[in-house]
């Protein structure tokens, strides 16, 4: 039992919840980058000085580096001790990128820093922030044919970029010598480094108002407080064994579908998660590294749970069993652009897809689960200077047993958003001409699936090449309890001359010559459908077709529901009950 008393613990916990909220909007704020600055695929956190376990971290952050960053942080801490980097010192900061050591793909940097309170070690402050290019074979970094890690751009091990508070001239020249666009890095690395001074002082803060001893404790009964109420949850949910998979649509070099078989085993207060049978390591780049794959547990089972405050008691129920042999055990050389924006997500689909038996009450059908990766390198003529954009894009949440999906929502591992078009089109030579919900993409059920979102934009001048590492073409998200899926996802090249390209791998491709007038036309996918489609209530689908989300054969076809077209004189679409109410009749659908 900790002596803190319980008005001080919610205190503290709400205080470092809010120190690394303002370690979030301290680097948005600054970064130079669109991606950072408003898409905001970054996040922060604080975690432990001897393991590097999480203590807290940011609500305004990706999801996704809940588990990855803490075990970054154990690799700096490793690093350390076996000799192969230096100690820390007040004012350092170590930089590291490197999938197999607690990260995701190369593109999201981690920046850590030791925090040291009168003297002596307390904690570990660390953030990550998603770089527009580290180099490689692709502007952008998401390389959908890289079959080598080399390939996809420059990989730090932890080295100290800040010494003593000043940044390392050499090594900043390395790193900006081996990217593009390196002359807009500095303002990245100056706001990543400057967000982790804020939660610096913010939590000198803290510790001398509490005294470090009231601190201390106070985590302790923190983490054992978040266990508990995960164990609870768990227990909540009835013991036995539930089986589920997901599918990749391709690795990007092997036109074949990767599969994700997954066994989740719940006995008393806790889950354990087991991925044997999934498919082995693959050639191209959506293999996982070990860091996303937990990661992707977690942040599923957060999604099921939100209630449950996050910490590294949060996940001391969730058994994983480390996947070897399969493309969920990244090893090197293999490459990995893929694993944190796509493979991830379909790791979270599953968990979904298995819990989805037990608590159906509980879990959604699956979201659009991709990110929409779509890089776009070239050189703009009319200001002479060359460029790399990043687009990401959300789609269709799916329906649950309480209401219908969310349209166009963000990805499933993180609440990044697309960076504001206006932006977008000032900083780049890009135009677009569409941006609307993908009406109909969502799966048909009681509870439909949201709408994904259909957008087109064009080159205004100069040559480009274009990027995609997306996921869920071949197949839509998978609907639940009787739902049906939403729809795939849809990449394609308009030329000007009225060509049109489609890529072999669906939503993956790379270096795609984009000229002036060439236009990329995405769409995204729907949510899955929640529960038996003849089972919505009519008037939920009359007022669908009324706002022009299905058309009245797809109200007849999908839902049951049979339409009339408007009255002479009338606009409204009217309802045909007693045909509806045959078409629904056991053993009449079929006829």
């Amino acid at each position: 039992m900790s002596s803190v008393d319980p008005v001080t613990l919610t205190v503290i916990q709400n205080g470092l919840q809010q120190v690394c909220n303002e370690m979030d909007m301290a680097f948005s704020r600054a970064a130079f980058s669109p991606v950072i600055a408003e898409a905001n695929d970054r996040s922060d956190g604080i975690y432990e000085a001897e393991t590097g376990a999480l203590i807290a971290q940011g609500e305004l952050g990706l999801p996704i580096f809940v588990g990855t960053m803490q075990e970054s942080v154990a690799a700096v801490i490793q690093y350390i001790a076996e000799g192969r980097t230096a100690a820390p010192e007040e004012g350092d900061v170590y930089i590291l990128n490197d999938p197999y050591l607690g990260g995701t793909h190369l593109m999201d940097v981690r920046f850590v820093r030791p925090f040291f309170h009168d003297g002596t070690l307390f904690c570990w402050l660390a953030n990550t922030g998603h770089w527009p290019d580290i180099g490689g074979m692709t502007p952008g970094g998401f390389s959908a044919q890289a079959t080598e890690i080399e390939q996809e751009g420059l990989r730090l091990p932890p080295v100290k970029l800040f010494k003593r508070g000043t940044m390392d001239a050499e090594i900043y020249a390395i790193i900006t010598a081996n990217i593009r666009i390196a002359e807009q890095r500095i303002g990245d690395i100056k706001a990543q480094a400057a967000a982790l001074d804020v939660g610096a002082r913010r939590l000198t803060a803290m510790l001398d108002r509490y005294g470090e001893p009231t601190v201390r404790e106070s985590l302790g009964a923190l983490r054992e407080a978040a266990e508990t109420r995960m164990r609870a949850k768990i227990a909540a949910i009835p013991d036995g064994t539930y089986r589920a998979e997901a599918f990749v649509d391709s690795d990007g070099v092997v036109d074949e579908p990767l599969r994700i078989a997954l066994t989740a085993k719940v006995a008393g207060d806790e889950i354990a998660f087991d991925f044997e049978g999934s498919s082995p390591p693959c050639r191209g780049p959506m293999n996982s590294v070990i860091a996303t794959t937990r990661s992707s547990v977690y942040l599923a089972m957060k999604h099921i749970f939100p209630e449950v405050p996050i910490n590294a008691g949060t996940f001391a129920p969730i058994k994983i069993a480390d996947p070897e042999g399969t493309f969920l055990y990244a090893r090197y050389p293999k490459p990995v652009s893929g694993c944190a924006a796509e493979v991830s997500q379909r790791i979270a689909e599953a968990v979904f897809a298995a819990l989805v038996q037990a608590i159906p009450e509980r879990v959604t059908a699956a979201p659009a689960g991709t990110s929409g990766n779509f890089a776009l390198g070239g050189s703009d003529p009319a200001r002479n200077k060359s460029y790399v954009m990043y687009h990401i894009t959300g789609g269709g949440y799916g329906g649950n047993a309480e209401h219908d999906g969310l349209s166009y929502g963000c990805s499933t591992i993180g609440i990044s958003k697309s960076a504001p078009l206006e932006v977008l089109e000032q900083q780049y030579p890009v135009l677009f001409e569409r941006y609307a919900l993908r009406e109909g993409s969502g799966g048909a059920g009681e509870h439909r699936g949201g709408f994904g979102l259909s957008y087109a934009v064009s080159l205004r001048r100069g040559e480009a090449t274009a990027s995609f590492v997306m996921d869920h073409g071949r197949l839509g998200p998978q609907g639940a309890v009787g739902g049906r899926d939403g729809a795939p996802n849809r990449v394609r090249i308009e030329r000007r001359n009225g060509d049109v390209y489609r890529p072999d791998h669906l939503s993956k491709d790379q270096g795609i010559r984009i000229e002036d007038g060439d236009r990329v036309v995405i769409d995204t996918p729907g949510g899955g459908g929640y529960g038996d489609p003849l089972a919505r209530p009519p008037e939920q689908v009359l007022r669908d077709v009324a706002r022009g989300y299905y058309t009245i054969d797809q109200a007849k076809e999908l839902f049951g529901v049979v339409l009339l077209p408007p009255a002479a004189g009338e606009t409204a679409y009217r309802l045909d009950r007693p045909a509806t109410e045959a078409l629904r009749r056991p053993g009449l659908a079929a006829q």
